[in-house]
This record gives C-alpha cells, sequence and structure tokens, in this order.
C-alpha cells in the first residue's frame, strides 16, 4: 500500500521518529545526549531541512525538476543553521533521491536506480558545496581520485567538470572500496545498488508491531548485526566496527547469529521475526557501552531514517 500523504511530512517526520528511537546503541536518542550532540539538536536538523527536502520533492526526473544536488545542498545548509551542526548529513542523503523516486511516482528500487543514474556533474558540485557547511567524516579517497575529496568542497569544482563525474559517479567511489578490509560506505552503497538495505529495514518496520519509535530500535539492530557500520570503521577501524555488529547481533530473537557470519551477509540475510524479538532492555547495556566507548553507528541511523520513511509511504503510523 503507497499513502497519499505529504512526502514532506513523511521525510520530516521519519527524520523525528529516528533520534526519538530508543536505544539505538552509541547513536543520540530520546535518552541520550553525545558531548556536543544533543537530542534537541536533532529535532532542529529536522526542521531546518524541510527546505530541500521540499526541493527534491517538487519535480519528478527531467524537465523542469530542480536540480537533485541542489535539493540536498540545501538540506545540509537548513539543517546545519537550525541545529548549529552535523545532525542528519547521511539521512538527507538517502532522503532526498527518495522524495525524487516519490514524486516520479516509482518508490522502488528501479525507480531509486534511474533518480541516482539521472544526476549531472552540477548535482555532484552542489554535492561538494553541502561539505562546506558542516564537518563530516569521510574516510580517503582512492590515490587516483585524490582531486576528488569531499573535503574540498566547491574547491573541487574543476576537477569534477573536467572528469564529467556525476554525483552518483562521485558516490559510487565509496561503495566498493579497493582494500578488501577497508568498510564500504553503507550510504554509497543504496545509491547504487537501489536501495536494498533501506526496503528490507522498511519491510521489518512494516511487519513489525508497537510504537515506531521501538520498531525504529529494533530495524537498527538488525541493520547493525547485519553488516558492519561505516563511521564506526571510519572512527576505530574495521575490526571495531566487525565486533560491534557482533554485539548487535547477539541482541536479536530467535538463533543467536554467529560471530563469524558477520560482515558476510546484507540486510537481506537477517530474518525479520530476529528482528522482530530483538532485546531492547538488553540493547540499553549495549548502548551505555557504547557511549562509553566512543562507538557511533551513525551510518546505521542513517538507513534506519531511510527505512522508516518508506514505511510511513507503505502506511505505517504513529500510534494513537
Amino acid at each position: 500500500m503507497t499513502v497519499d500523504g505529504d512526502p514532506v511530512d513523511d521525510a520530516t517526520l521519519a527524520l523525528l521518529l529516528e533520534v526519538a528511537g530508543t536505544p539505538k546503541p552509541g547513536n543520540v536518542d530520546r535518552n541520550r545526549d553525545l558531548g556536543d550532540l544533543r537530542f534537541e539538536s536533532f529535532l532542529g536538523g529536522a526542521v531546518g531541512a524541510r527546505e530541500g527536502l521540499e526541493l527534491a520533492a517538487s519535480g519528478s526526473l527531467g524537465g523542469d525538476s530542480p536540480a537533485l544536488g541542489r535539493a540536498f545542498e540545501r538540506g545540509v545548509a537548513g539543517m546545519a543553521d537550525r541545529a548549529g551542526t552535523n545532525t542528519q548529513f547521511g539521512c538527507l542523503l538517502l532522503l532526498v533521491p527518495l522524495l525524487r523516486a516519490t514524486a516520479a511516482g516509482d518508490l522502488s528500487p528501479a525507480g531509486l536506480d534511474r533518480v541516482t543514474g539521472g544526476t549531472t556533474v552540477d548535482d555532484a558540485v552542489s554535492f561538494y558545496r553541502a561539505f562546506e557547511h558542516v564537518d563530516v567524516a569521510v574516510a580517503d579517497p582512492p590515490p587516483e581520485a585524490d582531486e576528488l575529496d569531499v573535503r574540498r568542497g566547491s574547491g573541487a569544482e574543476a576537477a569534477l567538470r573536467a572528469r564529467g563525474a556525476t554525483l552518483r559517479d562521485v558516490i559510487a567511489l565509496s561503495a566498493a572500496p579497493d582494500d578488501p578490509d577497508r568498510v564500504p560506505d553503507r550510504n554509497a552503497q543504496e545509491w547504487v545498488e537501489g536501495f536494498p538495505r533501506t526496503f528490507r529495514a522498511a519491510a521489518w518496520i512494516g511487519r513489525d508491531e508497537g510504537p515506531l519509535t521501538d520498531r525504529a530500535a529494533r530495524a537498527f539492530l538488525g541493520l547493525l548485526a547485519a553488516e558492519p557500520d561505516t563511521l564506526i570503521a571510519a572512527n576505530h577501524g574495521a575490526e571495531t566496527a566487525r565486533n560491534a555488529s557482533r554485539r548487535a547481533a547477539a541482541l536479536l530473537g530467535g538463533e543467536r547469529e554467529t560471530a563469524e557470519a558477520v560482515g558476510d551477509r546484507d540486510a537481506a540475510a537477517v530474518d525479520a521475526d530476529a528482528v522482530h524479538a530483538a532485546d531492547l532492555d538488553a540493547a540499553e547495556a549495549l548502548a551505555t557501552a557504547f557511549v562509553d566507548e566512543g562507538i557511533n553507528p551513525g551510518t546505521t541511523a542513517d538507513l534506519t531514517c531511510a527505512a522508516l520513511y518508506v514505511a510511513l509511504r507503505r502506511g505505517a503510523e504513529v500510534s494513537a
């Protein structure tokens, strides 16, 4: 089922539900702040991003639709202005194409592939400008693409235009790293693979029961158990990221996941019943441990937000 409500309202609600979902070990939630990252900052970021979300939702593919890259850049700028920091950069990177696919009438893997495949060099330039609004933890680019380091911001425009690099081209650089031990950028993989994690987790949420904030927390654990988190790997290394996934997998219901399985599969291999039976009480202890250890699965939170948006578009509702 697809609902007829305002997609921008659903995207905003997804941003709010994601941060309100508790516990999501290692992330800000309604019970936990992380240093200078506060719960209320995420509420402000969700409100501030609305202009960009509206631009993303205001057109279909091609024609005179607002550029996707500009929609993202305006969303990030508004988020940063209202929140005062980077709260939802990765969430917006996923929500913007999801909104454009919704506007085109095809919120599906094929529809997302058409959206991301239709991006331009101008979109890439706007994407780079977004990095001038906030600090974002990113890995170094491949040596042959050093001139395309996103931390160059608008300074990379000449290189982008010389290469004819579209936004999808740039994002794809992080989706399949040359080093087999390096954890890929999961958000980048969504962009080039048709958002499989997003749709799988949306199905978990849609079939689950109870408050959406609890469903979001369980989906978060399922996503983290499935694959090591990009942000953890960027900050602490691949093995710490894999170990964090093993610890999350131990909280899923049913047959407990083996340590060897983590990192060798994807969200499609995680059983929905195991996600729905995740132990949120035990997750509270893991949340405390992750905060104490400085472990922040931020990319998993991005994917949870995207999944919430799709679930809302498919009929999931806030409990009365």
